[in-house]
């Protein structure tokens, strides 16, 4: 069962997502997408929460109201940082997260610190009341989900690439048209 929560921010919306328990955590970790975001309570135990960015955005411009409503949400789903006044969020982009057999369920690691960002967040009941209220409880396929999502971005991709290479073919015959075009003309002129 994954928790979804939904949000606009500056007129663009948002997905925030969560697992129910640390095994349904391990599917997340498993299939969640290139373009989401982990945010976690640093150093308790807490639900993993993961924001889905739209295309084309990065991480360093996710707006500070966005990532407050993300922080909030772990924070309220943390059975020890939601009983504290304020907590240290961190949150890195999914591809940064590492995960390795010798870990415990819900347990990750990173790929590069460098690429991980704390802030700290006071309680904001507000916040994560008006999140609450736009909970859905869903049964996915995640697997399923992300082939799917996968598929598309190939499928982008070899529409780009086409487009790519019949921009160079009318590139190459206008060049060569051009030569053919300037040859005739040298040779009118007899030079």
């Amino acid at each position: 069962m994954v928790f979804y929560f939904h949000t606009v921010v500056n007129g663009r919306q948002y997905t925030l997502y969560m697992g129910k328990d640390k095994m349904e955590n391990e599917d997340l970790l498993r299939w969640a997408w290139p373009e989401d975001v982990w945010f976690h309570v640093d150093k308790l135990s807490s639900a993993h929460v993961y924001l889905r960015l739209n295309k084309g955005e990065a991480v360093s411009a996710i707006p500070t109201e966005l990532v407050n409503q993300c922080c909030q949400l772990v924070k309220a789903n943390s059975i020890q940082g939601c009983k504290l006044a304020a907590v240290d969020v961190v949150y890195t982009p999914y591809p940064n997260l590492k995960k390795t057999g010798d870990m415990v369920a819900g347990q990750v690691g990173f790929h590069k610190s460098k690429k991980v960002i704390k802030v700290n967040i006071e309680k904001n009941n507000e916040v994560w009341k008006k999140l609450e209220k736009t909970r859905e409880e869903r049964e996915v396929d995640l697997q399923s989900e992300r082939e799917a999502r996968d598929r598309e971005e190939r499928e982008d991709e070899k529409k780009r690439q086409a487009i790519i290479r019949d921009e160079e073919k009318k590139r190459i015959e206008a060049e060569k048209k051009e030569k053919q075009w300037y040859q005739r003309r040298v040779r009118g002129r007899g030079v």
